[in-house]
């Protein structure tokens, strides 16, 4: 990592990391899929440790699940202080990419061949923040749809907001 990745504070900008980690995502699902491929989504970022500069930054990827045309890709990342062999992990985060043909459509990918107990693990945990995630989603719709101005106020009381609706300008 270059001094011109730090941020204020002297560490890399999270940005530069999840740029890499994009990137690093796209080969490992483009490689799989046979195909170009966009990223859908990314769950949770946690930047677990500081990179510093002039640490030497390695990026794992897997396809850890395969939908029809979707692809979860884990990523572990860590770093390493050359001078003193300190190694740490720093990030782990799953994308969700997409494969796309020639005409920006969705085409079906490989299935996965799991070969040890790792793999499955992995297939089996993706496949579960999947369905979470779309649980989340379903509930957050329905919870909108449902939504009571009155109810919204209750549940708001000890947090640091004030609500200030102006009758006049509601629609």
């Amino acid at each position: 990592m270059i001094p011109s990745y730090a941020n204020f504070g002297g560490k890399i900008h999270g940005g530069i990391l999840l740029s890499l980690m994009d990137k690093v995502a796209y080969v490992c699902a483009a490689k799989h899929a046979g195909n170009y491929c966009v990223t859908a989504s990314i769950d949770t970022v946690n930047f677990l440790e500081p990179v510093e500069v002039g640490e030497l930054v390695s990026l794992m990827a897997s396809v850890n699940y395969v939908g029809r045309t979707s692809l979860v890709v884990g990523i572990r990342v860590i770093s390493e202080n050359v001078k003193t062999n300190v190694i740490k992990h720093t990030n782990t985060s799953y994308f969700t990419m997409v494969a796309k043909n020639e005409q920006n459509k969705p085409v079906e990918v490989p299935g996965l061949i799991l070969e040890n107990q790792e793999q499955v693990r992995r297939f089996e945990e993706a496949r579960r923040r999947k369905e979470e995630k779309q649980n989340t989603i379903d509930k957050a719709r329905q919870n909108n749809q449902e939504m009571d101005l009155d109810e919204c106020k209750q549940n708001l009381k000890g947090e640091r907001c004030v609500i200030q609706i102006n009758k006049a300008r509601k629609k």
